[in-house]
């Protein structure tokens, strides 16, 4: 397992590249260059100011989070080839600074959903947290904009407002699209999109539906076990796998995420582990790592992680906002530290038992 740690880059994180050197065991950063627009081809200027960044510390770039996809190639409009082809090129100048992930979601409109995120948790620490009811009521889903977008301190992926300015026009696009019509325009995007990164040593990893289930009308598809399933068989290769986050999975308990693992292992080239507190009227809220805390178990997620032998790329996801830690919502340094000892604990552990079994 390789550990390695979101970082949104200076000036748009609280988070510094020395802080997150003095983690243990973290060899690389997770990054994306937020600025430039879904769709756009990424300058290769801009990539290589990341890496002389990244290399002053050590860190590897290997994993890129996300390059995001345009609207059109989710609705499947005649525009998305033009995409498409920017999509390709990113992906080739990304293998030039040895990029070997690419994480990508394809939910439409928005990407993760939270209607609070400071809740506050009873040992006084605040989390991002899911409000049913909220939800279900909200006649008018700009309410739920305003108010990720409250703090002007940082840009919050996936809630760019830049991204969302059309989304009148985008909501009335998609009545018309299917649950069935995504499958196809994610099918037609793979299709042409695989080759490239064969070609380039990376790895495609497409991110959970968060939460996953639909929301304002809006169809989303990486949802459960059989859906996974489905989208590595719409092209067979190594090339085309899944981010599997236990904390957007785990929203459903009907997710059993440990036998996900073990069924999917060679196609996870990274993982997210975190947790959740789940309810039972539907409401979830984002708890510290530790099994106990919440509804999911990460003892034995990372158990069948280790027990498949698995190389590839994990980050602790989420965190708390502990120790009065002023940050982006989910995106400390305290608790995602903790986080990431608490997983290398558990990952330790299993090692020295499968070294005594072998002595």
């Amino acid at each position: 397992m390789k550990m390695v740690f979101r970082w949104y880059g200076e000036g748009n994180d609280t988070v510094s590249l020395r802080q997150i050197k003095q983690i243990p065991g973290v060899e690389g950063i997770v990054w994306a260059l937020h600025d430039v627009p879904a769709g756009e081809e990424w300058p290769m200027d801009k990539i290589l100011e990341y890496k002389q960044k990244a290399d002053a510390y050590g860190f590897h770039l290997d994993v890129v989070e996300s390059v995001n996809i345009h609207e059109d190639i989710k609705l499947g409009l005649p525009t998305r080839d033009r995409y498409i082809e920017n999509y390709k090129k990113t992906i080739e100048k990304l293998a030039q600074v040895g990029a070997k992930v690419i994480c990508y979601n394809f939910m439409p409109v928005f990407d993760w959903i939270r209607t609070d995120l400071f809740k506050e948790l009873e040992d006084g620490s605040t989390a991002l947290f899911y409000e049913k009811a909220i939800v279900d009521r909200m006649d008018d889903p700009m309410d739920l904009v305003r108010k990720i977008n409250e703090n002007p301190d940082f840009t919050m992926p996936g809630w760019e407002p830049e991204r969302l300015q059309h989304l009148t026009s985008l909501f009335e696009a998609y009545k018309q699209v299917t649950e069935e019509d995504l499958w196809n325009h994610l099918q037609y995007f793979l299709e042409q999109i695989v080759p490239v990164a064969e070609a380039n040593g990376i790895k495609m990893a497409i991110h959970p539906d968060d939460p996953p289930w639909p929301v304002f009308g809006l169809p989303r598809i990486m949802t459960s076990r059989d859906n996974i399933r489905r989208l590595l068989s719409l092209v067979d290769s190594p090339s085309n796998g899944v981010t599997l986050c236990s904390g957007s999975l785990g929203a459903n308990p009907e997710n059993d995420i440990p036998a996900m693992v073990r069924e999917f292992a060679d196609r996870i080239p990274f993982a997210h582990i975190r947790n959740v507190r789940v309810y039972e009227n539907g409401d979830f809220i984002e708890t510290s790592h530790r099994a106990s805390d919440g509804t999911v178990d990460i003892c034995d997620i990372v158990k069948a992680y280790h027990e498949n032998g698995f190389t590839g790329y994990a980050r602790p996801d989420h965190g708390r906002h502990i120790w009065d830690e002023k940050c982006r919502a989910g995106y400390g340094l305290y608790d995602r530290a903790l986080g990431i000892m608490y997983l290398w604990g558990i990952w330790d552990s299993l090692e020295r038992t499968k070294q005594e079994a072998r002595a």
